[in-house]
């Protein structure tokens, strides 16, 4: 199986900024990168500071509206190739959310799909890094 590990897992929050705060304060997080992908959505990722890895994005929507006890997004799992694992999952009678796989500007592709109870998981595939 292509599955390498957990990529991160998504969770909605009202404001970036405050839920970086509590994260770094109380757990030792920092707010490695934020990226807005369109002028509804923002995204943050927040690590360990001695480590590359994002661990938690923080998705902030424009119009987000939260329960009290506030939303897990989705958990996304790093592949090595997206294609592979989209055929074989295909082939398990998956749904997927996404019509095809999703390329962003860094070369990230990626491509949801549901589980049982209809929660949101993501394949994950990181950019190429080239070499300086």
């Amino acid at each position: 199986m292509g599955v390498q590990k957990l990529e991160h897992v998504g969770v909605v929050v009202r404001s970036i900024d405050e839920s970086a705060a509590f994260y770094g304060k109380v757990l030792g997080m920092e707010l490695k990168e934020i990226r807005q992908p369109n002028p509804d959505i923002r995204l943050g990722f927040l690590g360990f500071p001695e480590e590359t890895d994002l661990i938690i994005e923080l998705v902030e929507r424009a119009n987000s509206e939260l329960p009290n006890e506030g939303i897990v997004n989705h958990m996304a799992f790093t592949v090595e190739d997206i294609e592979e694992e989209v055929a074989r999952i295909a082939g398990l009678g998956v749904t997927f959310i996404n019509e095809s796989i999703i390329t962003v500007g860094n070369g990230t592709r990626f491509i949801f799909f549901k589980g049982p109870d209809g929660e949101h998981l993501e394949l994950y595939q990181p950019a190429l890094k080239t070499h300086d």
